[in-house]
């Protein structure tokens, strides 16, 4: 492998369609304000770098990013890529990680309103991410130990895992597919409304109106904090222990529970033969 050390580029496509390259404590950025510095770039690694260059990392195969810092000022930069790891870097620019596939991420921390759009096969390991739109419209998603703070997250994702993670999360999972959430907290507003297949384990959900307008809806030895309104119109199976504040009109199912605050059955528009059954 080729090595850069110690350079710094601002022109555009500075290090375009490189291929074999290994590039350490370099810079990207300056005055001439160049963007797409590795687009179409294969078999790289880019180690301790500073990003301040939009779409740097567009149309990648085969790259390793470690310990590098992306700026605000590195908007989009990664899109379109392909078998990729990050590992220890900070990302603070608005779209990361857009329609790309295989992409890991260990041990880092991103702030992206949009991050990880329309991408399959992401793994996302010991993060701590801030988004408000957050992996929308991405399917074969694995992910452990995340932090995650924001609003908009995992809608019209399919297939998910997600273990001993922090969801803080308003609006999460709406109109997902095939989802299991396992050892996790969700805290949030409206969790979950029109997906189908979610099954929440050994999870603590806290806020209002979680779980309604679902299919195929499964919740295993779960905790419901502050939790009204809950199951509207879903197809569900749970075992809720500990108290729940009300449920509201499940379509179908059974719902297990130690102690309810309240059974709402007025102004339903649809017929509903869900059990509640108290233990």
């Amino acid at each position: 492998m080729e090595k850069i050390i110690n350079q710094t580029y601002d022109t555009e496509r500075a290090l375009y369609a490189s291929r074999d390259l290994e590039i350490e404590s370099c810079s990207f950025k300056g005055p001439s304000d160049g963007e797409s510095v590795l687009k179409e770039s294969k078999n790289i690694k880019v180690n301790k770098c500073d990003f301040s260059l939009r779409y740097p990392l567009w149309h990648n195969h085969n790259f390793e990013v470690n310990k590098c810092n992306f700026d605000e000022y590195s908007r989009a930069p990664i899109w379109y890529s392909e078998n990729g790891k990050i590992t220890s870097t900070t990302i603070n620019s608005v779209k990361a990680v857009r329609e790309c596939s295989n992409i890991e991420v260990v041990s880092s921390t991103i702030s992206s309103p949009e991050f990880g759009w329309k991408s399959s096969l992401l793994k996302l390991t010991n993060c701590k991410i801030v988004s408000e739109y957050f992996l929308l419209d991405s399917k074969d998603i694995e992910v452990n130990n995340l932090d995650f703070k924001g609003k908009y997250s995992f809608q019209y994702v399919e297939k998910a895992n997600i273990s001993n993670s922090y969801l803080d999360t308003k609006d999460a999972f709406w109109h997902s597919k095939n989802i299991t959430v396992i050892n996790s907290v969700i805290k949030g507003e409206y969790l979950g409304w029109f997906s189908e297949g979610l099954t929440l384990i050994n999870c603590k959900i806290i806020g209002t109106q979680p779980l309604c307008y679902c299919k195929g809806l499964k919740l295993i030895n779960c905790e419901m904090i502050d939790c009204d309104l809950s199951f509207e119109y879903s197809e569900v199976e749970a075992d809720i222990k500990g108290h729940i504040d009300s449920i509201k009109n499940p379509k179908s199912g059974t719902i297990t529970y130690d102690s309810v605050g309240e059974i709402i059955t007025s102004d339903s528009v649809m017929e509903n033969h869900a059990k509640l059954i108290k233990r």
